[in-house]
Parts: C-alpha cells; sequence; structure tokens
C-alpha cells in the first residue's frame, strides 16, 4: 500500500516544474540511497503509481523519494549511500 504524498511536497514537485527548477532528488533505489539532479518536467502514473519524470527521461517513483532540493519528505535508514555517478 502506498503512503499519500504530502501536500507540501506535491506543490514543491509543481512549482519546479513550472518554474524549470533545476533540481535534486534523494531516493531509494535498488536499497541504496541514490542522488540524482535534474529538471522535473512532468509527474505521471504508471499503474496506479505516481512518478516524475526528469529532463532526461528518467522516471523515479515518488514513493521511493525521501529527499527533494534539500528537504526531507520521509525518514530513511540505509546503509550505503550512492550517487548518481556511482561515487559513494
Amino acid at each position: 500500500m502506498n503512503t499519500p504524498i504530502s501536500c507540501e511536497f506535491y506543490d514543491q514537485l509543481m512549482v519546479a516544474i513550472q518554474r524549470k527548477i533545476p533540481s535534486t532528488i534523494v531516493y531509494l533505489e535498488n536499497e541504496q540511497s541514490t542522488t540524482m539532479k535534474g529538471v522535473v518536467t512532468e509527474l505521471m502514473m504508471i499503474e496506479y503509481e505516481e512518478f516524475l519524470v526528469l529532463k532526461s527521461g528518467k522516471k523515479i517513483n515518488l514513493q521511493t523519494i525521501f529527499s527533494f532540493n534539500g528537504k526531507k519528505y520521509k525518514e530513511v535508514s540505509f546503509l550505503h549511500v550512492k550517487k548518481a555517478d556511482g561515487t559513494k
């Protein structure tokens, strides 16, 4: 079951899309924290789950995001931190 997305988080996503703000997204991918930078172009539903789409075409499930532009939206415990370029 998905956890509802906070209104504050959704509003911040919409502002980033409308103003084409370069954004930093920290999310879980393969049980590791991953940091991705890019411009969010849209939100879309895929099989009842909501994703943000970056200009690069990368899709990130909103349920996996715990930080957007430095603001934490979820508490997540993890062992390994991996940046988009593969470094720790």
